[in-house]
């Protein structure tokens, strides 16, 4: 669905994925009606909101998330269900553009989400099929020099979690040859992405905090003492608002239209794989490539091969998911082809412009955290906790994000996306040429 539309849809399903189709029993929110009074709205039932309104309900604040669709209808319940840890942005440009400062303030949090995700899963026994480890893969002789120096790098900042993979390594935890090698990272995973967010709802929920689904924002004003949302239904009025809408906020708060754009990923999953699942991945670790567009892969609960890649800037769908990935899939697991693909479904990512996740306030009383860019299993978890800290009355954390400088896409909304295809091709033009 292009995220335009989104804003003044009606009710919505999730849509036709796997996670979908494997979800945990939840039960369908009311809408918003009427007008209500909260001490915290919080506007999007994804991880960033859900991650947020979890730590202020255990540190006990009164909270109420507004969701225009289902819970995890967006991409938390559509990703690649990879815990990855970074940013988009390494660690060296933060320290190029930002300071040494703020790349040892970043080191320290790059883990900090996938530490989250498995405190939630074991305090709320949340069941999610969550699994240790992930792999980067490189094709070429410079993908590996460029792996080899994040991982020097990452350890220069104390983090060695990584190790790198030969060739004849790799063929240990993948069953194919395309690639020249590869490295591991020990603290990454993956897991069921919708199961974690119905699992942190129903945790959210016990601890006395209340869902509105089926409830599209309409308006917000964010600078009256005590910020309003409105829906068709009904009206929010808090003490402090929560926007976390990311990729399907639309054009509902303009002041941060401009500071993302949409971008669409796309998945399918075989069928059941049965004993072939173990010759692909025979140590059920997820994979990705470290191509600008990479191909991402892993093996759900039941054994199917859950393959990704691919962008569409603007956030519209694909004709045809499974023509656009299968030569890919393909490509990686030769012994696949024909296999029959039983879901396909495509989900919108936030872009920055900087690949730098943002965080900041509108008037005095909200806060927002958004662009992830691709990595926002784990960012997402990790600003949810720094904007909990922010509105509980610790600052420190979220004061260094909201200072970051944000810049908006050369050319505005018209010219964001054609501006954003063409760096997409220089960049695949350089993987292929292996420089």
């Amino acid at each position: 669905m292009p995220i335009e539309t989104f804003a003044t849809s009606g009710e919505t399903k999730h849509t036709t994925s796997y996670y979908a189709a494997s979800a945990n029993p939840s039960p369908e929110r009311p809408k918003l009606k009427g007008d209500q009074l909260i001490d915290i709205c919080v506007v999007g039932a994804g991880y960033s909101g859900l991650s947020a309104a979890l730590h202020l309900a255990e540190k006990g604040f009164k909270v109420a998330i507004i969701e225009g669709a289902r819970v995890g209808w967006g991409a938390s319940g559509r990703n690649g269900g990879q815990i990855v840890n970074g940013l988009n942005a390494s660690l060296q440009t933060i320290k190029r553009r930002y300071g040494q400062d703020t790349a040892n303030f970043v080191a320290g949090l790059v883990q900090e989400g996938g530490e989250i995700i498995r405190e939630r899963v074991a305090t709320y026994d949340i069941r999610c099929d969550l699994k240790h480890g992930n792999i980067f893969t490189g094709l070429t002789a410079a993908h590996m020099r460029e792996l080899d120096e994040r991982r020097a790098l990452w350890a220069s900042y104390g983090l060695h979690n990584q190790d790198m993979l030969s060739k004849s390594e790799l063929r240990d935890h993948i069953g194919s040859d395309v690639y020249a090698g590869g490295m591991i990272d020990h603290t990454g995973g993956h897991m069921h992405p919708l199961n974690l967010c119905l699992g942190e709802a129903a945790a959210f929920e016990k601890l006395g905090g209340v869902i509105y689904e089926q409830s599209p924002v309409i308006s917000c004003d964010t600078e009256a003492d005590k910020p309003v949302v409105r829906t068709r239904d009904g009206t929010m009025t808090c003490n402090t608002l929560l926007l976390c809408g990311n990729a399907y906020l639309g054009h509902v708060v303009p002041a941060l239209t401009a500071r993302v754009m949409p971008v669409s990923t796309q998945m399918m999953a075989t069928v059941p794989l049965g004993d072939k699942a173990h010759e692909l991945l025979p140590t059920d670790k997820c994979v990705e490539d470290v191509r600008y567009i990479l191909d991402y892969f892993r093996l759900s609960a039941d054994k199917r091969l859950i393959f990704g890649g691919g962008t569409v800037y603007g956030g519209t769908d694909p004709a045809d998911v499974v023509a656009k990935l299968r030569p890919a899939m393909e490509k990686v697991y030769p012994q696949l082809k024909g296999v029959k693909i039983d879901h396909a479904w495509s989900g919108n990512f936030a872009l920055s412009f900087s690949r730098v996740p943002q965080m900041g306030r509108l008037g005095n009383n909200t806060y927002f955290a958004h662009g992830y860019s691709g990595h926002g299993v784990t960012g997402s978890h990790t600003f949810g906790r720094i904007l909990s800290e922010a509105v509980a009355g610790d600052r420190a954390r979220f004061d260094v994000f909201a200072k970051v400088p944000w810049y908006p896409f050369p050319g505005g909304r018209m010219f964001r996306v054609p501006y954003s295809m063409m760096g997409s091709w220089y960049y695949a033009l350089r993987d292929r040429l292996g420089v």
